[in-house]
């Protein structure tokens, strides 16, 4: 079976066990490491992957094709996007939300959860909406804004952990924006699988390999710090921790209101196209 996902800490975890031969009755997986970007188009074309991690951002794009799975994503609470800056922006000192109006951000990808986050948050908290943006690939982001090529960056994943040593500084969380808004945990990253297919079987496979992880947590070390990307173990668990939990292994019924929350939204506000609520169930 074809798989997509990417190389950080909390998908190599979950698939760990399945990758390598060790969930019973699971087809052996032929896994592409892909940026979710890269997987966000991937799924936008008939000749992706059975299987893979993308946006829920990016699901409205896909749903005819591919089925949301229950399992194996990253939606959770205080685990959000950040919105970076440097210390100033145009001598503004300590800048707040409202200095971005009319400035250029850097984001990883036009599909994503962090993207659709930051849009919705500007539409209330910048003058004027969203700045202009930029797409950057994610590892760019922080020293383009460090060196001032750009005025703020849209950040993701272990970022929340590196910002400070890039001399940045947090002005919006959009994590803490979105519980504070609307209550409900914040939908990340989405695993999909073709309509064609077995969804019930893949959710066991990826519902097992999880809890095998989650039992033999030092099994997946060697694995996950090949595809860690230079990250340190400490800030590859520090990953861990903060995206893996309960709604990878069931999203229930809290984690589908607020995948119906976010897509909704977004919908309404022509985000996103417009789509069948039914078909993320």
């Amino acid at each position: 079976m074809n798989i997509a996902y990417s190389p950080c800490p909390n998908d190599t975890f979950i698939f760990h066990a399945w990758a390598h031969g060790l969930i019973s009755g699971a087809p052996e997986l032929n896994v592409t490491y892909a940026d979710i970007d890269i997987t966000n188009h991937l799924a936008a074309r008939s000749e992706g992957p059975e299987v893979m991690k993308i946006s829920y951002a990016a699901l409205p794009w896909v749903l005819n094709d591919y089925r949301l799975l229950p399992c194996g994503g990253a939606l959770g609470r205080g685990c959000g996007p950040l919105v970076l800056t440097r210390d100033s922006i145009d001598g503004n000192i300590e800048p707040t939300s409202a200095a971005l109006s009319g400035k250029r951000i850097a984001v990883p990808s036009e599909r994503s959860t962090a993207y659709l986050l930051f849009r919705l948050w500007a539409e209330q908290q910048v003058p004027g909406g969203a700045p202009e943006v930029v797409v950057m690939p994610f590892h760019e982001i922080m020293p383009a804004v460090r060196d001032g090529k750009i005025d703020a960056g849209l950040v993701i994943h272990e970022a929340r952990f590196t910002y400070p040593t890039y001399g940045l500084r947090m002005l919006a969380d959009l994590g803490s924006w979105w519980e504070t808004d609307t209550g409900f945990p914040i939908p990340l990253g989405a695993i999909i699988a073709r309509r064609s297919l077995d969804s019930e079987a893949i959710s066991g496979w990826i519902r097992a390999s999880v809890d095998y992880a989650w039992s033999n947590p030092a099994a997946s070390e060697g694995y996950i710090m090949d595809h860690a990307q230079e990250l340190s173990p400490e800030v590859a668990q520090s990953h861990i921790a903060l995206y893996v939990n309960n709604f990878s292994r069931d999203l229930g019924e809290d984690g589908y209101a607020a995948i119906e929350a976010l897509l909704g939204r977004a919908a309404a506000q022509g985000l996103v196209p417009a789509f069948d609520l039914s078909l993320l169930r």
